[in-house]
């Protein structure tokens, strides 16, 4: 669910207590470890921490008027999300987080960068501090230049043909 709300404060306002109680707490654990650079802000209807223009004026390849995406926080319809560009984009970072989450004894639900969870209660909290702290500007402008290199270097799919074969 994308939020019309222009900052953070408004964006809190609106979410039913249980749900802001829990993002208020993840948004002080990334605060507390989110890297100097990153800046925080709503982006895409969520509270989001990007790589100012300032940092990196190419912005975000998708849309260069935004800036580079990092990560994210959301509530969703049936869960929180909490959304980490690097574990993406990383696969020695992914696996660490998913390493580490293992020692935590939870489950995990987790797609490309995107991990979920209904309660506060499911997810820990040191280990989302401990992987936003691992990732600094620098390490993360790296990350996404060589996932922007690769793409670029990688073959065009080949179109699939609509024609159907003869028999």
């Amino acid at each position: 669910m994308q939020s019309k709300a222009t900052s953070v404060e408004a964006y809190l306002q609106e979410l039913p207590e249980d749900r802001r109680i829990a993002l208020e707490k993840i948004r002080s654990v990334i605060l507390k470890n989110l890297a100097k650079g990153f800046q925080e802000a709503m982006q895409y209807g969520m509270i989001g921490y990007s790589v100012p223009h300032s940092l990196y004026p190419d912005g975000y390849h998708c849309d260069p008027k935004e800036p580079l995406p990092f990560a994210a926080v959301a509530s969703q319809k049936q869960h929180i999300s909490i959304y980490m560009m690097s574990l993406y984009s990383s696969p020695e970072d992914l696996e660490w987080f998913q390493s580490e989450w293992e020692k935590t004894g939870k489950k995990l639900n987790m797609g490309k960068s995107c991990i979920r969870f209904k309660k506060l209660e499911d997810i820990p909290l040191e280990l989302i501090g401990k992987a936003f702290k691992r990732v600094t500007v620098k390490k993360y402008i790296a990350i996404y230049e060589q996932g922007i290199k690769k793409t670029k270097s990688s073959p065009e799919p080949k179109a699939k043909s609509t024609k159907k074969k003869a028999r």
